[in-house]
């Protein structure tokens, strides 16, 4: 009960600095990874550690899950490529590179167990990538790449951590076998998350219609996924992150709108505590992994963390220049149709950071062998994953937006595209109106077309395609709210009287909780219909 109430409160911890990193535009992940180390230097708390068996499956399912729901399908294969070079090519260039530096650097390192921490450390955190670049006006396809990437190495980085972790336990390994098993691992864990998926599919396209219960199975899905092919012992993270893309791509067809709403609100916060939760139970076991490493000097200890962290860094940089140019080189359409910038080299290499699918990978690692005897240098392997996710988070992440800054790359402004979107809807709407509506009494009529063109009219008076990164933005956005904020006004005069009616019990409260929820729907409507650049 006591490590229970410590949980919570540093959870609550955690929740306020989330609020410190929203208030003044600090990237999360390196909230999370500061605060474990904080956490391992309070005196008094206790140590707690999950079972390395349940560590994969609380952590990984619903996170990569999330991952790949969020992920665009058509920038996905459009993309696929350069994802793939990165996803699967620099993982194992990375986990060999780490795994002979480790190797050869530190004492009695066998080469299963430098292998191990190569795969541990070697995939990117979509979550860190994606919160460290935004706003910094990327370009989409650069994006699209890092997300990608992030999404499928842990999948290729965690299938070659078993086989390390195999080679410790069994005590042997076999080069060209590993390497059919996994195509067959791999394959059949694809195959696995398309066959969930397509079930998934008819069961909430036929028979749920349930708001809460979609939700459920949403929050069901990637922890089915991944048992059931990790029964068959085929790879769990591929089905969960298949199942994900399957799914995401035809959400639409499955889910209403009151599912959407919802099932977004939860998920963010399952991510949420979930992503404050692996950082605090790692810095809650610190100072216990710092004491079980009184064997190696602290000079070693930092130069370990250091000698790791910067092979990292430095063989994405390495691998990313021949991996970009070499296919441009062969292939006369891939220079005629993809723009190159080699600025967005920098910025792939730059944006190397590690997060909590690393972590989780070591904190599942065995407190002991099958025959018993300790697991060897489990405690030294958990302090270099999370010396490097502490380098490149806080390294990497801290000045990513400094070097895009000094190479002067022009913003993408994803806005100018929304902007042509929504021309695009309303004017189809309009025609709608027009062409099929004409037999609708007047007032009725005008009613509903008038609304339309009001919303097709604000996108005309504002400049923001044109010059949104420029002087006319702040006027633009000005214009372009007007009538939307009019609207949230007038919608909090509505709620006002709502709560005076709640204050007063002269109404129903079922009624008065219905209208609450419209209002609230609809002010969440119009507050992403808000400008605020």
């Amino acid at each position: 009960m006591e490590n229970i109430t410590v949980i919570i409160m540093l959870l609550f911890g955690v929740a306020f600095l989330g609020i410190l990193s929203t208030k003044y535009k600090f990237p999360f992940p390196i909230v999370l990874v500061l605060c474990g180390v904080v956490i391992s230097v309070i005196p008094g708390l206790p140590v707690i550690a999950l079972s390395p068996d349940v560590v994969f499956i609380i952590f990984l399912p619903p996170l990569l899950y999330h991952a790949a729901w969020h992920t665009s399908w058509h920038d996905f294969k459009g993309s696929i490529r350069s994802i793939s070079l990165a996803a699967i090519g620099l993982v194992i260039f990375t986990t060999v590179a780490v795994a002979v530096t480790a190797h050869y650097l530190i004492d009695d390192m066998g080469w299963p167990l430098a292998f191990l921490i190569g795969a541990i450390v070697s995939p990117p955190d979509a979550v860190a990538a994606t919160s460290i670049t935004k706003g910094l006006g990327l370009q989409p396809r650069l994006i699209s790449i890092l997300e990608g990437e992030s999404l499928v190495n842990d999948a290729s980085g965690l299938v070659a951590y078993k086989y390390a972790l195999a080679a410790i336990t069994a005590g042997n390994f076999v080069l060209w076998e590993a390497g059919l098993n996994f195509l067959v691992v791999a394959g059949a864990g694809v195959l696995v998350g398309l066959g969930l998926g397509y079930l998934m599919y008819q069961v909430h396209k036929r028979f749920v219609t349930d708001p809460v219960l979609d939700v459920t199975l949403t929050f069901l899905t990637p922890f089915a996924s991944y048992l059931l092919a990790e029964h068959f012992h085929f790879s769990g993270v591929l089905a969960v992150v298949t199942t994900g893309l399957y799914l995401s791509f035809r959400s639409d067809e499955i889910l209403t709108h009151r599912s959407r709403v919802m099932s977004t609100t939860v998920w963010d916060v399952v991510t949420y505590i979930l992503n404050g939760l692996i950082f605090i139970l790692i810095g809650l076991q610190l100072r216990q992994i710092m004491d079980g490493m009184g064997d190696y000097s602290k000079v070693s200890l930092a130069l370990w963390g250091v000698a790791i962290s910067f092979v990292v860094i430095v063989v994405r940089f390495f691998w990313v220049i021949p991996a970009a140019m070499l296919p441009r080189y062969l292939s006369k359409k891939i220079r005629t149709t993809e723009e190159f910038d080699p600025r967005n080299l920098v910025v792939f290499g730059w944006a190397g950071m590690r997060g909590v699918v690393s972590m989780a990978a070591a904190l599942a690692l065995p407190l002991a062998l099958p025959d018993g005897t300790i697991f060897p240098h489990r405690n030294l392997v958990i302090y270099l994953t999370f010396c490097v996710i502490l380098s490149t988070l806080v390294l990497l992440g801290f000045t990513l937006p400094w070097i895009i800054k000094k190479m002067k790359m022009e913003p993408y402004s994803i806005y100018a595209e929304e902007y042509e979107v929504r021309n695009m809807v309303v004017s189809q709407t309009i025609t709608h109106i027009e062409d099929n509506l004409s037999l609708l009494q007047d007032d009725l009529l005008h009613n509903i077309k008038s609304k339309y063109e009001v919303k097709y009219n604000r996108l005309q008076k504002t400049d923001l395609p044109a010059n949104f990164f420029g002087k006319g933005e702040t006027l633009a956005g000005n214009i372009f709210n007007e009538f939307t904020q009019l609207q949230i006004d007038l919608l909090n005069v509505e709620r006002k009287k709502v709560q005076e009616l709640h204050r007063n019990g002269s109404a129903n409260e079922e009624i008065l909780r219905k209208i609450e929820r419209e209002l609230d729907l609809e002010e969440t409507r119009l507050s992403m219909d808000m400008y605020d650049g």
